[in-house]
């Protein structure tokens, strides 16, 4: 079984400072992306002042906008202020079981969550996790240690996980961390990726340079060389991951989105046998 996976800062939908809208523009490039799930940050989920100075300004929510009739949505809300807010949503071709937006907001000035999402595909639990970490190192590791342990804590060790967003990590630092202790690999880091979770399994520590990351440049949208977005991915094989470039892309948001093509049939084929041996 194939998943189509995307994972895109929407800048709000609108241009620098608010003015120019372009979320009509980024619902028709996302809905072109045929993805199955859609990571998204940066969803206006209401701005009074855009819909009073931008014609056709959605009357929804964007997360509901981009989704139409195609997907089902989920929307955490972040960032609340007296004529609107925003934070994370996720797009999905699949049922939602459930959702809850975590809270990680490590200070006054940044309000941030972490939107975790179960959907149901082939009748296995996918633990799915919208990313939007904040602009100091010390939030950031705290914010993942929070990820670190919702998930340790909460689901089983071999579920399937899908974590994607916008991660502000320009030093990759994160990466060493969500390896050794969830066993994950990122999609663009291969064969390497996967040397890593064996490693974290094994309960080893600190083998794995920074430097050697293949994470893809994605921001800012101009001349790309920060690896700021990213998809971390456990129970499933990588078919193809790849930065969108050029038109439309450059002209809707100032991140470039990532798609990934999944297999899953390894999961879905170990969880059938398990279900006839428990018969």
């Amino acid at each position: 079984m194939k998943l189509r996976i995307a994972t895109y800062n929407i800048h709000k939908g609108v241009s620098a400072f608010g003015r120019k809208a372009r979320i009509h523009g980024l619902k028709e490039a996302i809905s072109l992306l045929d993805a199955d799930l859609v990571f998204l940050q940066e969803v206006q989920g209401q701005h009074d002042y855009h819909a009073e100075n931008h014609t056709r300004w959605p009357e929804m929510g964007q997360d509901a906008f981009i989704a139409g009739d195609t997907h089902e949505v989920a929307y955490g809300m972040n960032a609340v202020y007296e004529h609107g807010h925003h934070g994370n949503a996720l797009l999905s071709r699949f049922s939602i079981s459930s959702s809850f937006n975590h809270d990680v907001s490590d200070h006054a000035y940044e309000q941030r969550g972490i939107l975790h999402v179960v959907i149901r595909v082939a009748n296995i639990d996918v633990h799915c996790f919208v990313i939007h970490l904040g602009l100091f190192a010390t939030s950031r590791r705290r914010q993942v240690q929070a990820l670190i342990k919702e998930i340790q804590s909460n689901l089983p060790a071999d579920a399937p996980l899908i974590i994607a967003g916008d991660f502000n990590d320009w030093s990759k630092g994160l990466s060493q961390i969500l390896y050794q202790e969830l066993g994950v690999r990122e999609a663009f880091d291969g064969e390497r990726s996967q040397s890593a979770s064996l490693l974290s399994l094994s309960g080893m520590r600190g083998l794995i340079p920074q430097a050697r990351f293949k994470h893809a440049h994605t921001f800012p949208v101009e001349m790309p060389c920060l690896c700021l977005d990213r998809v971390y991915l456990r129970g499933f094989q990588v078919e193809q991951a790849k930065v969108l470039r050029g038109s439309p892309w450059t002209t809707l948001s100032d991140h470039l989105p990532i798609l990934v093509t999944l297999d899953f049939s390894s999961a879905i084929a170990a969880a059938r046998r398990v279900d006839v041996a428990a018969v």
